[in-house]
């Protein structure tokens, strides 16, 4: 898509995060504490996410996953605000979604830490 495509699609807080890699602020977001039986995926394209049984709570202050599907997460190095992080995005569209960390309570060991602006949250039944 055109970048004036994305500012039609996506709302100005969205573009700003998944077009040009911000953060919404902690513990505002609506799937911050949303613990229901579904699927999320990509606000920007659709492309499926993260499932809810890899969802957990960690006081973070954002929506924490412990995995994600196979093959839906790009990873890249992200050296900005003099940290050193790895930034996921969706392999689909390449928006940005959040960080990765090695801090995960699960067998993991990972904390997918996701805007909830970035994506969608689809239940069980839909």
């Amino acid at each position: 898509m055109t970048d004036q495509e994305w500012h039609e699609k996506l709302s100005e807080e969205e573009y700003r995060i998944l077009r040009e890699k911000g953060t919404e602020p902690p513990h505002s977001g609506k799937y911050n504490t949303h613990f229901e039986d579904g699927k999320y995926h990509c606000k920007g394209c659709g492309a499926l996410l993260f499932d809810s049984t890899s969802k957990f709570e960690s006081n973070c202050g954002w929506p924490s996953f412990d995995s994600s599907v196979e093959g839906a997460i790009e990873y890249k190095k992200d050296s900005s605000f003099g940290m050193m992080r790895v930034e996921i995005l969706c392999s689909n569209c390449g928006g940005h979604i959040g960080h990765i960390f090695d801090d995960g309570p699960t067998e993991t060991g990972k904390r997918y830490c996701v805007n909830s602006l970035s994506i969608n949250f689809k239940n069980q039944d839909s």
